[in-house]
This record gives C-alpha cells, structure tokens and sequence, in this order.
C-alpha cells in the first residue's frame, strides 16, 4: 500500500472512529450519567460488539470478492458515496442531548453495535477502499477490521474519559470540529476512488 494511500485509510479510520456515533454518543451520555463503573458493563458490551461486527464486515467483504469480484468495484463506489453522504450528515448535525435512563448493561452496549449501521458501512468501506487493491485473503481483512475495532475501541475510550468535559467543549465548538470532520472525510473519499 502507498504511503498516501495509507495515510488516507488511517485518516479515514481515526475520522470514523473519533466522530459522534450511536457507540461513542451512549458511552459518553453513560459515562456522564452513571460514570466509569456503573457504565462498565456497557463499555465492555460496546467493545464486543465493535470486535463481532468488524469480523462479520472481513467475511461479508471475503465471501463477496470471492464469488462476485465486480462486486467490490461497485461497493468501491458506493463507500465513497456514503463517505461523502457522512461528511455531509456531519457538517449539517448539531448536538443532540440524551435522554435515556435506567441501569447500562452489556446486552445494551454489544447489541447497539449489531445495529448500529454506522460501524457497518465503516469497516466495509475501509476494506473495498484501501484495502481490497492491495490485498484480499481472509486473514490480512480480519486483521485489518480487528485494527479498526482497536481505534474504534480507543476512541470510545476517548468519549468516555473525557466524559462531560468533552461533551461541553463539543457543544461549545461542534460546527468547526463539524466541518473539519467532513472536509477530511471528503478528502478520504476522493483518495479511495484514486
């Protein structure tokens, strides 16, 4: 892989991970509502579940190249379009405060992630983008998805330690970090139909 190339998928990954997301927004509402320990059953539910469905998105990009390879040309061109649709969502979306209660629990965390659509479409298009050119045997994609579950983890770790504080400093400037996001993720989908 070339070193812009390269550059591009972890500006990608870091920009996808780091980003508001349904794991990332309930592990810092949880960690401000309930704090570290109480939440912990949740975090470990979200991180599991991270680890599952980046596994599931290696064999569903393996099996797909292997018994239809034109397949991931077009899943290419449809991860930069939702790439861009991402950037776009980004630069538009406000703060959105919430409400949810009761007690956080692992179930609670490990399912999000089987629906959280968002982690779907991140590690799919990571492979199909950077990665399938390069290389596409079972085991360098399951490697790759489990380095994705790793920053995705530590950015959820991120959310969570910074809790309250980044959530106000957040608040305070979400339309410039909003269009920072997005630009950078404009570039990634430019260098993923390069």
């Amino acid at each position: 892989m070339e070193t812009q190339a390269a550059g591009a998928f972890l500006i990608y990954c870091l920009v996808n991970a780091f980003t508001p997301g349904p794991g990332n927004i309930l592990a810092l509402s949880t960690a401000a509502s309930h704090g570290w320990r109480r939440g912990m059953p949740l975090y470990l539910g979200i991180f599991c579940g991270y680890f599952a469905v980046q596994a599931i998105c290696a064999l569903t990009v393996f099996f797909l190249g292997s018994a239809v390879p034109d397949a991931l040309g077009i899943l290419k061109y449809a991860g930069a379009a939702y790439v861009i649709w991402l950037a776009v969502h980004i630069a538009r979306s406000r703060p959105e405060e919430d409400g949810s209660g009761g007690r956080p629990s692992f179930a609670q965390g490990f399912l999000l992630q089987f629906v959280n659509a968002k982690i779907y479409l991140f590690g799919i298009t990571a492979l199909v983008g950077f990665i399938v050119g390069h290389a596409s045997d079972l085991p360098t994609l399951m490697v790759v998805e489990m380095v994705i579950a790793s920053i995705g983890t530590v950015a959820t770790l991120v959310w969570i330690a910074f809790g309250v504080a980044l959530q106000k400093a957040y608040l305070r400037h979400f339309r410039v970090a909003n269009l920072v996001f997005a630009a950078t993720l404009m570039l990634c989908a430019v260098e993923m139909l390069a």
